[in-house]
Formats: C-alpha cells, sequence, structure tokens
C-alpha cells in the first residue's frame, strides 16, 4: 500500500475515533432556577452546549421549585433525538438557607449510572453541623461505559465554597481514598468548579495539596487555562482531575479543555453572561476497539 494511501487510512482511524469518543462535562451554570429556565434564548444556549456531552455535571442549580431542570430535559430530548438524555438529581445541599444541586445529565443510550452516594455518607445536612468540612456534599456516581476503552470509573462531583476552597479541596483527598476501599476501583474521576484558582487559592497551598503531591493523580485542567467568561478575568477556577493506569490511558491526549461558548456561538460577553459566568470544561474518552471496528464496518 502506498504511503499516501497509509497516511489517508491512518488520517481516517484518527478522525473516527475522535468523532466517537466519549465527552464528559462539568458546568456550573451559576444560579440556574426559575429565571434562566424562563429565558427562551438562555435555554437555547444551554441546550446546544448540554447536546455536545455524552455525560454532564451541572452545578449550582438553585431551584426551590424544582421545575428548571425538568424543563431544561425537555427541551434537550426534543432537540437531540438521536440520544435519549435522562439525568440525576443530588438532594438540596447546603447550610442554612443557601442550597444547591447537582444535576448528572447523560445519554441513556451510551453509559449506566451503576450507584450513587454522598461523600460522606453517614453526615445528614444539618444546619446546625458546622464541622463538616463540605458545604456542599460531593455526589458521586459509579459509571458503566459499554463504548469505551475503560469501562467503569466513578466520578465524584463537586462544587467548593469559595471562602473554604483549599480545605475542600484537601479534604477530597479522603473522599478518593473512601471511593478507592468502599467500590475497589483505581479509576476515578474528580471534576466540578474547584475555585482552584486566583483569589480562592495560593499557588504554594495549591502544591502542598495531596491530590497535587500524589503522582498518580493527573490534573487535566492547567492552571495556564481560562474557565471564565469575563474579559477581565483568567482563572482556572474549574478541574478535570484523574487517578488510575487505566482511565488516565483511556483520555484522549489533548482533549481536556474549557469550551468556549461565547466565541463558538458568536455571543457578546453579556449574552454569555446571562448563561454563565463559567465555561463548560471537558474531555474525551477513546472509544474501545470493538466499538471503533464496528463503525470503520
Amino acid at each position: 500500500m502506498r504511503p499516501a494511501v497509509l497516511l489517508r487510512c491512518f488520517l481516517g482511524i484518527c478522525l473516527l475515533s475522535t468523532a466517537l469518543s466519549l465527552k464528559i462535562c462539568a458546568f456550573n451554570v451559576q444560579s440556574f432556577g426559575e429565571a434562566k429556565s424562563n429565558n427562551k434564548k438562555v435555554m437555547g444556549i444551554l441546550t446546544k452546549i448540554i447536546s455536545r456531552c455524552d455525560l454532564s455535571l451541572i452545578q449550582e442549580v438553585r431551584d426551590s421549585k424544582g421545575e428548571a431542570v425538568p424543563a431544561l430535559m425537555k427541551i434537550l430530548n426534543r432537540y437531540d433525538k438521536s440520544h435519549v438524555y435522562s439525568h440525576l438529581e443530588s438532594k438540596r445541599l447546603g447550610k442554612k438557607t443557601y442550597k444547591e444541586q447537582y444535576v448528572y445529565i447523560y445519554r441513556k443510550d451510551m453509559l449506566q449510572v451503576q450507584d450513587q452516594l454522598y461523600y460522606p455518607e453517614e453526615v445528614t445536612q444539618d444546619d446546625s453541623n458546622d464541622t463538616q468540612v463540605f458545604s456542599r456534599q460531593p455526589f458521586i456516581i459509579r459509571i458503566h461505559s459499554p463504548t469505551t476503552l475503560v469501562k467503569n470509573f466513578v466520578i465524584i462531583g463537586h462544587h467548593t465554597c469559595p471562602t473554604k476552597a483549599m480545605k475542600e479541596m484537601e479534604e477530597l483527598y479522603g473522599v478518593f481514598q473512601f471511593i478507592k476501599k468502599k467500590w475497589r476501583t483505581e479509576n476515578v474521576m474528580l471534576l466540578g468548579d474547584l475555585n482552584a484558582d486566583c483569589g480562592y487559592v495560593t499557588i504554594k497551598g495549591l502544591k502542598n495539596l495531596r491530590l497535587r503531591n500524589d503522582p498518580k493523580f493527573s490534573w487535566l485542567i492547567t492552571n495556564e487555562q481560562d474557565t471564565t467568561v469575563r474579559e477581565k478575568t483568567h482563572c482556572a477556577y474549574d478541574r478535570i482531575i484523574v487517578h488510575g493506569k487505566e482511565l488516565i490511558s483511556g483520555i484522549v491526549p489533548e482533549s481536556a479543555q474549557p469550551f468556549n461558548f461565547k466565541y463558538e456561538f458568536s455571543l457578546t460577553e453579556q449574552e454569555a453572561l446571562e448563561v454563565s459566568d463559567h465555561y463548560p470544561i471537558e474531555v474525551d474518552l477513546k472509544p474501545s476497539h470493538h466499538y471503533l471496528l464496528r463503525h470503520e464496518l
């Protein structure tokens, strides 16, 4: 076979592999509730963003009526009829009157959520419990993904309290150790708005984190990347951190990045800020050889 033909075949396989990869995203939608769910333009942009992902962790859902997420799911399933989207909501988490929810939105035809839990399991959301490290407990799910190289892994979703970002990120190491023992797995992904940059952390503090010191963890969103919408800010608040040789080797190289929806959808800064002051972050998992071969044929 001629070199040019070989090159075309190689490029074709690479492009197909990228197209069939599984995309995992995390998005702080900034006070997602009744106002945004009633804004057709905002919901349209949110739908386009989430429909790019096979699984999305949505953070900062603040909707006491419980109507915003069902409205989003209805629009999403109408918009993308090639997949069936389902979702998993956390309870309303937080101390005193300020409450948030985590929501995992995923393609039911691509993924299976096998289990879920909060950390620590024994701690209830008691407003008088001031000794609890987390302002909002991490919401954790165990995933089975038939189409990717790594079939089973755990996602620890978390949104830190800005004023306690360092303490909460340090405690996430303990969360990992708990999950590793409970579910007997090394393949763990931590992701979300960790407030892991700018005024909420120090360079020295980040270096001293156990999640940083342990070489078995890989930080896929770097300090140099910007996960904020405003031009005047340049902060890597949102992060994706992975552990486990199998999971790390199953990541598509250089696929972890913020998704600049302001640029992609030709929005002004103000239009983008109506959606959120954060960009979503994303990473791709490599497809399995069997899944890739099946689509080549």
